[in-house]
């Protein structure tokens, strides 16, 4: 449509989740993957090139999630931040603030924001001191030489205190999506002009987007469906938070979702024609853009992450300890259904670490390979993929019953009589990371059960558990916020703070013990 004075298409290009990809890679093993912010910037820049217009958006958590970025923000923080770098070269016209920014903290956050050549939004984080948007603008309009003009509104998932270390959102205030939205979408219409109003949301859909049924426990931590369905005047959602591939229409507003780790690009196609000096929409679609095995990896980004890629994997590659016996993993189903010597290990390190002697932990995702004999820094990070770090809580034996059921909900029984994964454990958003496996006590699921009176045995050195008695147990600090829908551990008394980071922690029971022995005493099984 180039070269039309009368007719315009603008294309809008979305990242979302990110989680610092920059090299396709996989760490744990440095194969090659089709992802990544460098593939990415290959697709935009042909959208760039084929369109009339064009805006660049990222939707947030984008500053954590690799090695690189892990180690960036623990030993080569003074730097610039690679990702920073990577996105000002792309000329993104702006970014959302998503809950995993603040992962490294506040300090490490303000640096990055004011490194970028363009706006971070959040209508709803709030500083509350000065009770403003805590990172400047809550939208910004974007006018085009033709006098487009588009309005950006961005908004973060008020969820995250939650998850979060308070240390790291401390002075900020999150306020409800939707009632922020409704304000400042109002607000926009009445006292701006503009011919398209985007929202770019950090979070997700709560309800199916066909049928309308719920997809999750209403905890607010998603609320696009009810942002498209209850306010008006928005012509396109950008999502994120879930790690979902969307491209559709919901009540008429242009929806797109574009997974997780540049494995795909957004794209909003919109068409425009000027009429007695206005622009008006005349159409709109969402398709999502794939990297594959042709797409090119753009090596002037590559040039811009070389050093902080060189020094991750030499750091990646250290040699800290070795194990007796086997602490591999052959299939990730198994480890959850009894105890494993992974699991153990883990548990282990957190009650070390914590003084006490009851632990929880997860297995975090399904490609965890275990150790071997030798490890390095590259097999913690393969096992140990978040910056968790951790706390103590006290709670009761009825809230450890209630957590044990609430795990139990992870298996379904089958027609075949057997049990599987619970699918909403695994769509729309794999969450295995919420399914815990305990140490310090002995216990035994059986799935036959009806949900909620699973747990069939408790015990504590070999004695039933007192669910009257209280209990200090360690637990990673998103547990122990209560996230995952854990509502029995929230706003319990802590009793101790660990800071440093869960992969320090195993790094240094390694480092100090040389060789670790494999063990497992089977102190917990499933049956059905």
């Amino acid at each position: 449509m180039k070269n039309r004075k009368d007719q315009c298409e603008l294309i809008i290009l979305e990242t979302s989740d990110l989680h610092g990809n920059i090299f396709p890679i996989n760490y744990g093993n440095n194969t090659e993957t089709n992802s990544g912010i460098a593939k990415i910037a290959t697709l935009i820049n042909i959208e760039k090139k084929q369109a009339d217009y064009t805006l660049l958006i990222d939707n947030g958590d984008v500053i954590q999630g690799t090695p690189l970025t892990y180690h960036f923000a623990k030993y080569l923080y003074e730097k610039k931040n690679p990702i920073i770098s990577i996105l000002n070269r792309l000329h993104y016209d702006a970014a959302v603030i998503g809950n995993h920014e603040f992962n490294y903290g506040l300090s490490l956050l303000y640096k990055s924001v004011d490194e970028s050549a363009f706006p971070w939004l959040s209508a709803n984080i709030i500083e509350e001191e000065k009770n403003k948007p805590a990172f400047g603008t809550p939208y910004f309009i974007k006018e085009f030489d033709n006098g487009l003009r588009i309005a950006v509104l961005g908004l973060t998932t008020h969820y995250i205190p939650n998850w979060e270390n308070p240390s790291h959102i401390r002075g900020l205030k999150f306020e409800d999506v939707f009632e922020t939205a409704k304000k400042w979408v109002k607000y926009i219409r009445e006292n701006e002009e503009f011919d398209l109003l985007v929202v770019s949301y950090h979070g997700g859909f709560e309800r199916d987007i066909a049928s309308g049924e719920p997809t999750e426990s209403l905890t607010s931590e998603n609320q696009g469906y009810q942002i498209c369905n209850e306010i008006e005047g928005i012509d396109v959602l950008l999502t994120g938070h879930q790690h979902r591939r969307i491209a559709s229409h919901l009540n008429g507003i242009t929806i797109v979702q574009p997974g997780f780790n540049g494995q795909v690009l957004g794209k909003v196609n919109l068409q425009f024609q000027l009429h007695n000096g206005k622009w008006n929409l005349i159409s709109k679609s969402s398709e999502l853009v794939e990297v594959n095995d042709i797409t090119t990896a753009q090596s002037d980004l590559l040039e811009l992450a070389k050093e902080y890629e060189k020094q991750t994997q030499e750091w990646l590659d250290q040699p800290i300890g070795k194990i007796i016996g086997d602490m591999s993993i052959e299939d990730t189903f198994a480890v959850r259904l009894a105890d494993h010597p992974l699991i153990e290990f883990i548990n282990k390190v957190q009650m070390d670490a914590a003084g006490v002697d009851i632990s929880n932990t997860a297995l975090f995702h399904n490609e965890s390979p275990g150790f071997f004999e030798n490890v390095t820094m590259r097999d913690i990070v393969s096992n140990y993929i978040y910056p968790n770090t951790l706390k103590v809580i006290r709670i009761s034996g009825q809230d450890i019953k209630d957590a044990l059921e609430k795990c139990a909900t992870y298996f379904i029984m089958d027609e075949q009589k057997g049990i599987q994964v619970n699918p909403t454990f695994a769509e729309p958003k794999p969450q295995h990371y919420n399914y815990d496996m305990w140490e310090g006590i002995e216990y035994q699921l059986n799935i036959a059960k009806p949900v909620g009176s699973r747990v069939e045995k408790l015990t504590r050195n070999g004695l039933p558990l007192s669910l009257s008695e209280q209990y200090e147990v360690v637990m990673n600090n998103y547990r122990a916020g209560g996230g995952g829908d854990f509502d029995m551990f929230k706003e319990k008394p802590v009793i101790k703070e660990i800071q440093t980071d869960m992969t320090e922690l195993l790094a240094d029971y390694f480092l100090k013990r040389k060789a670790v022995e494999a063990s497992c005493n089977h102190n917990w099984k499933v049956t059905w």
